[in-house]
């Protein structure tokens, strides 16, 4: 078992988004996704399934078919293959959980 301090890996730049490999196992994939407040992900497809897990700041996940406004404790799962995108409002530390790819 380990302990990850998420928030103390959190790491922001203007440059824009900073993404950090958590864990890469069989099953799955973890990474932390940071971006600092007007920063965006456009909305793109993938060949995997991820669960966003927003645990700081707030914004936009576009997922799917739909839009969501998000804050620490939301969550969002996107199918395989379904467009994916983030917009920061306020500081934004992400955790997706992929499946392995």
């Amino acid at each position: 078992m380990s302990l990850i301090d998420l928030l103390a890996l959190s790491e922001y730049s203007i440059e824009g988004r900073i993404k950090k490999d958590l864990l890469k196992t069989k099953g799955f994939n973890a990474v932390l996704v940071c971006l600092d407040a007007g920063q965006e992900i456009p909305p793109h497809p993938e060949p995997y399934e991820v669960l966003f897990i927003v645990i700081e700041g707030e914004g936009t996940i576009t997922g799917g078919d739909g839009r969501y406004s998000v804050k620490p404790g939301n969550a969002v799962y996107v199918k395989n293959g379904e467009i994916r995108g983030i917009r920061c409002d306020k500081r934004m530390a992400i955790v997706g959980i992929q499946e392995a790819h």
